[in-house]
């Protein structure tokens, strides 16, 4: 079997409204409603070809204008964009439960090591993974943010594309393997990046990126140069920023300044930059991020699970810093993250100042969807259901109990949404998840291998934890 294709085991059978919405030729879908960037919007319904919005309005205006489409009606479900993750890490899936309780920096202890346990296969199959559970929890695109297995990335960009999913997806460029190591030329860095640019200038699908794990592992010539090539190709830059105190301390002891401040000295700030994390941020630094229009991913869930601070998102809002929302691989549940963003605000600043709204739910929504898109440099492309973007959105099912009784359908999504209610899931036109599983690959099939390449792999990879496994942390704590 060749590794880098779609798993050929059994396609699902489809059920008659699947089978219907699984065509490729042009649709008229007429939901209850479709979630609008002004609002939602009862009544209306969408056309879909080419894998874009041709049209958005009410549904007698469409069935007018496009006499020769049947609408499709689709009653009890609103129509919405879907979720971008501003941030992850697909070939690391293997491992997402290694992280739990784990203090800070574990990509020293957990994430080098195991994703440099990854063959071929494993990253292919790692990164495919990663990919049908974002899917599966409605993210239309993942912005990866490099892999550091010794593959090449068109393998990861091949599980993206076998899976269906649109992935930004990142070339890491750094040069400084090791504080305690000479640095690496810069020029071969600078022609890898501009090859990767080139080579996935024109995928539909995917997106090319570069990426810095952090400012301390690329020379200041090779941010300079990596922010520039970005720019100059309308791409990003990715790097993990100001995320955790032992690399701020790092950084004012090295430059006298702090990562952010170090990344602006050096010219690399500005639209091109989507900073990781930023969890730990003085005033000017904000006011950093906001004059040179950097971008940020709020990564609320990583913050809880790390013991990180959490990143100022609501005073990021307000000072209209751009921001998406990203799992770093945590867990892939649109919903769930968009509530996680805010409770995290609600617990690290809404209760000591009494702010009871907390950006209110459509500040999460659109911080999930359009600002990620925007953040992760697509924001032209996908985000928003409007004419002329990428048909990325999902059907959710509006009639249980979490959603039938509405009264705030924004923040009731934000509040009472899960990836139980999602319904289908489309990216660039296409049906590609019905009811949790693929429409034309075999999604149990993957989990089964993935299963068994993990175990094999973890166990190889030279990975080590702070604190063990629940488990055996109860049995700890009872003899003692």
């Amino acid at each position: 079997m060749n590794q880098l294709s779609p798993h050929p085991a059994r396609t699902p059978a489809l059920p008659a409204m699947a089978d219907l919405l699984h065509t490729p030729h042009p649709v008229l879908l007429a939901p209850d409603a479709v979630l609008l960037p002004e609002g939602l919007a009862e009544g209306h319904a969408v056309v879909v070809a080419d894998g874009v919005f041709r049209a958005v309005g009410p549904v007698d205006v469409l069935r007018r204008a496009h006499p020769g489409l049947d609408a499709v009606r689709l009653p009890g479900h609103l129509l919405m964009p879907g979720f971008v993750d501003a941030h992850h890490h697909l070939t690391q899936s293997f491992g997402s439960a290694l992280a739990f309780g784990e203090p800070s920096e574990i990509f020293r202890r957990v994430w080098v090591p195991l994703e440099g346990a990854l063959d071929e296969e494993a990253a292919y199959v790692s990164a495919k993974l990663a990919a049908l559970e974002a899917l599966r929890g409605g993210f239309t695109t993942v912005t990866d943010a490099g892999t550091r297995a010794a593959v090449d990335v068109g393998v990861v960009a091949s599980a993206a594309r076998d899976a269906g999913i649109r992935c930004v997806l990142g070339l890491v460029c750094n040069d400084v393997p090791d504080a305690g190591r000479p640095a690496a030329p810069a020029a071969p860095v600078a022609e890898a990046a501009e090859k990767h640019l080139a080579r996935f200038a024109d995928d539909p699908l995917i997106h090319p990126s570069l990426a810095v794990s952090i400012p301390e592992a690329a020379t200041p010539d090779t941010l300079h140069r990596t922010a520039r090539l970005a720019a100059d190709a309308g791409a990003i830059v990715q790097i993990h920023v100001n995320e955790h105190l032992a690399s701020v301390e790092r950084s004012l002891v090295r430059h006298g300044l702090r990562p952010l401040e170090h990344l602006h000295r050096i010219g690399a700030l500005g639209p091109q930059l989507l900073a990781a994390h930023v969890t730990l941020l003085t005033p000017h630094e904000l006011t950093l991020l906001a004059d040179t229009g950097t971008a940020v991913s709020y990564n609320p869930v990583a913050s809880a699970w790390k013991g990180n601070a959490v990143a100022p998102a609501t005073a990021m809002a307000e000072r209209g810093i751009r921001f998406g929302l990203g799992t770093d691989g945590t867990r892939g549940d649109g919903f769930r993250l968009a509530d996680a963003a805010e409770f995290a605000q609600r617990i690290a600043y809404g209760l000591a100042t009494g702010d009871s709204s907390c950006g209110a739910g459509w500040t999460w929504l659109e911080h999930a969807t359009a600002g990620g898109a925007d953040a992760a440099g697509l924001g032209a492309r996908t985000g928003t259901v409007a004419p002329g973007l990428a048909a990325d959105f999902l059907l959710v099912d509006v009639t249980g109990p979490e959603l039938a009784l509405s009264w705030d359908v924004p923040w009731e999504l934000v509040r009472r949404g899960n990836r139980d209610q999602i319904t289908a899931v489309y990216v660039a036109g296409r049906l590609r998840l019905w009811r949790g599983d693929p429409v034309d690959w075999d999604g149990p099939a993957l989990v089964e291998q993935a299963a068994r390449l993990a175990r094999a792999t973890v166990a190889k990879a030279p990975i080590t934890r702070a604190h063990p496994t629940s488990t055996a942390a109860r049995e700890r704590s009872r003899a003692l």
